[in-house]
């Protein structure tokens, strides 16, 4: 028996997460910026589910497990895989090819391995087994001796169940390995945009002063039509000034906390430039 009423409840809010992750995936490019939105957002609706399954419950088992192997997982999911990415981006070396493509290649073999780490029940999940779910998927019949890879049904024991993290994370990880590959198709097909005839040059200025220009060009779309995004933009100014910027992410984060002239490198551009101007009419 399922009780329509809350069950709708529980999947609105599911819809509603979708509809704000969709958005923000369209609002920001960088993936360091959308996965901190991303892990907010995520959070923000993890906590509103959880006070609406205390507060309406259960009508049946039936139902519990259902929402503990298809829905709550949904959610959480998109946590753990707005966590995960940001940890692989923000260590995501900004050098040659061939370091990203090793870079991204173990990061999908680290991924591959929890599955190796956890094939009973992952397989038992991918062929959509049901017959454990009474044991996996309801509160009260969550047991050590069923190798759970969390704490929560412990710490949390109104809201969780032996498994349903790992179904999240099986889920998470999935999305991350596509991630992943589509990044690695997007390095491969990558060239080199400076050509061997052009002469090295050096950017004079400090990084800081590189990145904020970096981050001018992207959010005016001046670069390929705005389709570039910052990790690009960034690789390209770091082949053509043989730079290494590190965590320009970071370096943003700062220009943003300024309390005053937070754009200081563009406004000297534009004086610079304005003088020059003024001397030519002169």
């Amino acid at each position: 028996m399922f009780n329509i009423r809350s069950m709708e409840n529980y999947r609105h809010i599911l819809v509603q997460l979708e509809e704000e992750l969709i958005a923000i995936e369209t609002e920001f490019d960088d993936p360091l910026m959308l996965s901190e939105k991303g892990v907010q957002l995520s959070k923000s609706y993890l906590r509103k589910l959880r006070s609406l399954v205390v507060e309406l419950g259960f009508a049946s088992e039936e139902e519990e497990c259902y929402f503990f192997k298809s829905l709550k997982p949904k959610l959480v999911s998109k946590l753990i895989y707005y966590i995960k990415l940001f940890t692989i981006e923000s260590k995501r070396p900004r050098s040659s090819r061939k370091a990203q493509k090793h870079y991204l290649h173990t990061e999908i073999d680290k991924l591959q391995h929890y599955f190796n780490e956890n094939l009973e029940f992952y397989h038992y999940y991918r062929r959509g087994a049901v017959n454990l779910d009474h044991h996996f998927f309801l509160r009260k019949g969550a047991n050590l001796r069923l190798h759970p890879d969390t704490i929560h049904f412990v710490t949390d024991a109104q809201f969780s169940t032996s498994h349903d993290s790992s179904v999240a994370t099986i889920m998470a990880y999935d999305m991350l390995i596509a991630y992943l590959q589509k990044q690695l198709e997007c390095t491969s097909r990558l060239t080199t945009p400076v050509k061997k005839s052009i002469p090295p040059v050096k950017w004079s200025c400090n990084k800081v002063d590189l990145i904020e220009l970096i981050y001018a060009l992207h959010t005016t779309r001046a670069i390929n039509g705005g389709a570039a995004s910052i990790n690009e933009i960034a690789l390209l100014f770091e082949r053509v000034f043989t730079i290494e910027l590190g965590d320009y992410y970071r370096t943003f984060l700062e220009l943003r906390s300024r309390k005053i002239n937070q754009l200081k490198f563009l406004d000297h551009l534009k004086a610079s430039l304005h003088q020059r101007m003024k001397n030519a009419d002169a």
